[in-house]
């Protein structure tokens, strides 16, 4: 049965599916382009790493932090103070993990210059923490360059990137930025019910 969204399905926006949907739109929209871009650019998709804390409430953890195996002959229903001795406690330690996001570059053949940024955001972007904070020092960063900026947040949930105007009526955005036409930008903003 075909999907009854024209465009963004919000059931890929479940933690469970984004993670694998978001890195086969970054391949396949580098697989696209490509051919479109040839010979004077080529697209490489590129990745940034960062560590995230339990406190940076990332939703889409890559393995447990914490896993209890229980003992033999130990049950729920055991009193934690049969279990342990000498005045210990329990305690959970919060435990950086590794997050790798990847996003597009457009680069001049003859240069290997990047001359557009191509980001489909993550949660991670989207939510308070340091996955946000990574990604808006780089969107800042490129924003004060020559570099075309690509940003499609394709995620209801979280806050938008910032921008000065009307963006807000949508729940999904595609932001244009062309460098020599900064500080305006195109932002087409549509919802569940609009083709993208």
């Amino acid at each position: 049965m075909p999907s009854p969204f024209p465009g963004m399905d919000p059931y890929l926006e479940h933690p469970a599916l984004w993670p694998g949907l978001h890195s086969r739109l970054i391949v396949g929209l580098a697989d696209d382009l490509g051919p479109l871009l040839r010979p004077r650019y080529y697209v490489e998709v590129e990745e940034r790493v960062y560590l995230l804390t339990p406190e940076g409430t990332f939703p889409f953890p890559a393995r447990p932090d914490v896993m209890v195996a229980t003992a033999p002959g130990v049950g729920p229903s055991t009193p934690v103070r049969s279990i342990l001795a000498g005045g210990a406690r329990i305690v959970e330690i919060p435990v950086p993990e590794e997050v790798r996001e990847r996003y597009l570059v457009v680069r001049e053949a003859g240069t290997h210059q990047v001359v557009t940024w191509l980001e489909l955001l993550s949660p991670a972007n989207k939510i308070p923490g340091e996955g946000r904070q990574v990604y808006l020092r780089k969107r800042e960063e490129v924003l004060r360059s020559r570099v075309h900026l690509v940003e499609i947040d394709l995620l209801r949930a979280g806050e938008p990137m910032p921008v000065m105007g009307d963006g807000r009526d949508g729940h999904y955005r595609i932001l244009i930025s062309r460098w020599e036409q900064r500080p305006r930008a195109l932002l087409y903003v549509f919802t569940v019910r609009d083709p993208i």
